[in-house]
């Protein structure tokens, strides 16, 4: 299978971030391991969809692919380091990506200013003075849907080759901060050390998506559970749960799953949205042809009445 992003998601190098987003759905819909269970195959090449999508998403990532100054798994290629890849993560590089190692940086000089000095007390085992406290260090995570939603624990590594465990907390949105106090810059006379700041970045999901606290989902269903209705496997965050369709369901039905949403901050969780997509078998099918042409009801039915002038 081709390594370079653009050949794997299908897109053009100068493809705009709604493009390739688009392209990424697109493959992480057809080849999810959920919807190809036991295909090796398909979970390789979801894979290696997850990890293009994870560089050409992020604007720096895909800018430093561009110039050749990382490969395709986001690693460092051999060349000479500027001071430019350690500049304020909300305005320059992104330090970490996946599961991978990563890199930071140690913020703008308006962290280092605003956070220069923590007073020490005159009468303190130091004997007084001033503390410098340590610089906050900035880092970008990705993580996955179904992790953001549940919670999760992910390993970052440091510029120095240390790792930082993260702790990802059920809930977490796209674009969240995360602080871990005491795990930035060591501080100077006796001053505290800096946190360590972790923006989140959730990827998509294949067919989950979050509005709030609550999940929504497009279920296909076929016909005859359209039609006669009866329960249904559907899928949720925490795993595949029993649904009850009501008889002659329509496209467009909505349905909830309550409770089943994403975890709220003072306890409970919101609720899971299902909206069903009636689904024909592919292929002509005479007997349901044959079936339709006799069928009083549906040749007196008008669904596009309201659109006429």
């Amino acid at each position: 299978m081709a390594s370079d992003p653009y050949e794997i998601l299908g897109v053009k190098r100068d493809a705009t971030q709604s493009a390739i987003r688009t392209a990424y759905r697109k493959l992480a819909k057809k080849l999810h391991p959920d919807l190809n269970p036991g295909d090796k195959k398909a979970e390789e090449k979801f894979k290696a969809v997850a990890m293009a999508y994870d560089l050409l998403s992020d604007a720096d990532k895909r800018a430093r692919f561009d110039r050749g100054e990382i490969d395709a798994s986001g690693a460092e290629r051999a060349q000479q380091r500027y001071y430019r890849d350690f500049q304020d993560a909300e305005s320059g590089p992104h330090a970490y990506s996946g599961g991978g190692a990563g890199h930071a940086d140690f913020g703008d000089i308006s962290d280092l200013f605003g956070d220069l000095f923590s007073r020490r007390s005159a009468r303190g085992a130091s004997g007084g003075g001033f503390g410098m406290r340590g610089a906050d260090a900035r880092y970008h995570l990705a993580v996955d849907f179904l992790d953001a939603v549940n919670g999760a624990t992910k390993r970052i590594t440091l510029p120095d080759g240390a790792t930082l465990d993260v702790a990802i907390p059920p809930g977490t949105e796209d674009g969240q901060i995360l602080r871990l106090r005491g795990k930035g810059g060591e501080g100077l006379g006796g001053g505290t050390a800096g946190d360590a700041l972790i923006t989140m970045e959730v990827r998509p999901h294949a067919f989950f998506t979050r509005r709030g606290n609550d999940i929504e989902m497009e279920l296909p269903v076929t016909l005859a559970e359209a039609v006669l209705g009866g329960k249904l496997d559907v899928p949720t965050p925490k795993g595949s749960v029993r649904m009850s369709v009501p008889k002659g369901s329509n496209t467009g039905t909505r349905l909830r799953l309550k409770g089943k949403g994403v975890a709220l901050p003072g306890g409970g969780h919101g609720d899971e949205y299902v909206t069903l997509k009636v689904v024909l078998p592919e292929g002509r099918d005479e007997a349901l042809e044959e079936f339709v042409r006799g069928w009083q009801a549906g040749q007196q039915q008008k669904p596009r009445e309201h659109m006429e002038r």
